[in-house]
């Protein structure tokens, strides 16, 4: 059950609005002065605070009111706090609203709305309770995951991320091998070298194959090398890619574009460990550990017979299954920081959110791209929505304003804020009418949802 603190110098006050939120199961507490009031944050657990702000015969002063808030905040600057005022002036209010005071309602006051506000405020509280909670328990598994193996480098905050690289400190140090799949710049090649880097065999050779950059009749002289006049051009003997990763690793990219001659002589060495060049009949051997990769659907390629189901399952002993970008919003903007580097400082809010908002066909590969273009149209100023050159399809199937905030950003926002709507919508540059607008657009608030109130 949630506990609403009402400080206010009138008992009837306090007893009208403890009925009114009874109402809805909200447990009350009343004070009739600041330092009444003090003593039970300093003594209960509080999730919401509604203060009048006049304690003295001066009843447009509101001094006291001011010293309460101020030393409610300075207590507890998460705690949400809701100014209760009969002043014709409201200006002091704003002032406070804007030093971070959730709401301001002016007596009388309008149940519906009043129960709205509270209801709303007490609801994002606790989902930024909620978040926090997630984020710390996150944070210590990213440390957890830093001890135990080297991350190379990687940036991310997703818990998509974070899981599927538990996964993978678990299968580094052994010597299966390993299937890395996911949409196409992803970064499956980046996962590959984190499980060489942190394996048993970290000491030796790292050696990629792209098996859908090299036309079908070079394929077999790339894995397993050639005799001098194997084929036309080959002037001298080469040694393959397995014979290179002897002792180390092997990385097969695009492993679902190798010809199926190629898949048959691939298997044999993945059971022997044994192979010949293209021109020879001396049978060499390789201790190799093989980590393919693949944008491709393996599983509807053995069902159609373009790819062996048996060398399907040699090579996915273990999966790992790197999340697309769009299903790891929470990385997109470290890594924008990331690319940018020295000029991170210089991403607008707008452009923030035109990120977070687009759908990133093209992974962390296109997000790199689009950021070291930004920075070049931007020349030496700050990085605006129009240089990142992206649209954010709306719902509509039309295209957005990418100056207008997500949902996604007005998530965050909230949460960042403790559900203080004022600071919100002062992070993300509007006002409260208009964050209060789009929050009932973006289905955040209810019908009852509160207005800007308005004086009387």
């Amino acid at each position: 059950m949630h506990t609403v603190l009402i400080i206010d110098d009138n008992p009837g006050v306090g007893e009208a609005l403890s009925l009114l939120l009874s109402l809805r199961d909200i447990r009350a507490l009343q004070a009739t002065t600041p330092a009444e009031g003090l003593a039970l944050v300093a003594r209960e657990s509080i999730d919401l605070v509604i203060q009048d702000m006049n304690f003295s015969a001066d009843t447009t002063s509101g001094e006291e009111g001011v010293a309460l808030f101020r030393e409610l905040r300075r207590r507890n600057p998460d705690l949400p706090v809701i100014l209760l005022t009969a002043w014709t002036r409201l200006e002091s209010a704003v002032e406070l609203v804007k030093a971070g005071a959730a709401d301001y309602l002016a007596k009388p006051w309008d149940d519906a709305k009043l129960l709205a506000t509270v209801q709303n405020l007490l609801e994002l509280g606790e989902s930024n309770r909620e978040l926090q909670r997630t984020r710390h328990e996150r944070q210590g598994r990213r440390q957890a995951l830093a001890q135990r193996i080297d991350l190379d480098g990687l940036v991310f905050q997703s818990e998509a991320m974070l899981s599927m690289l538990e996964l993978a400190a678990q299968v580094a140090r052994t010597e299966l091998p390993v299937l890395v799949t996911g949409p196409n710049g992803c970064g499956k090649e980046h996962v590959a070298t984190l499980l060489h880097a942190n394996s048993a065999r970290r000491s030796g050779a790292f050696v990629a194959l792209n098996c859908g950059a090299l036309p079908a009749e070079l394929i077999e002289a790339e894995l397993f090398g050639a005799d001098s006049g194997a084929y036309t051009g080959a002037h001298k003997a080469r040694e393959g890619r397995f014979e290179a990763a002897d002792g180390g690793m092997l990385f097969l990219d695009e492993i679902g574009n190798l010809p199926l001659a190629g898949q048959v002589k691939l298997l044999r060495v993945l059971e022997t460990g044994r192979f010949e060049r293209l021109g020879s009949s001396k049978t060499r051997e390789a201790k190799v550990r093989v980590v393919s990769a693949t944008n491709a659907d393996l599983r509807a390629m053995v069902a159609a017979g373009t790819f062996r189901e048996d060398l399907y399952y040699r090579l996915n002993v273990f999966e790992l299954r790197v999340p697309a970008l769009i299903h790891r919003r929470d990385d997109v903007l470290p890594l924008a920081l990331h690319f940018l580097g020295p000029q991170a400082g210089r991403l607008s809010e707008g452009a923030r959110d035109a990120l977070l908002a687009h759908t990133w066909p093209g992974n962390v590969r296109e997000l790199k791209n689009v950021m070291a273009r930004a920075a070049l149209l931007a020349g030496g100023g700050p990085i605006l929505p129009a240089h990142l050159q992206i649209e954010a399809p709306s719902k509509a199937g039309g295209t957005r304003d990418l100056n207008e905030p997500s949902r996604e950003a007005l998530l965050a926002a909230l949460a960042d804020a403790n559900g203080v709507v004022s600071r919100a919508a002062q992070a993300l540059g509007l006002s409260r009418q208009a964050l209060y607008r789009r929050m009932e657009r973006y289905g955040l608030a209810t019908e009852a949802a509160p207005a800007p109130p308005v004086a009387h």
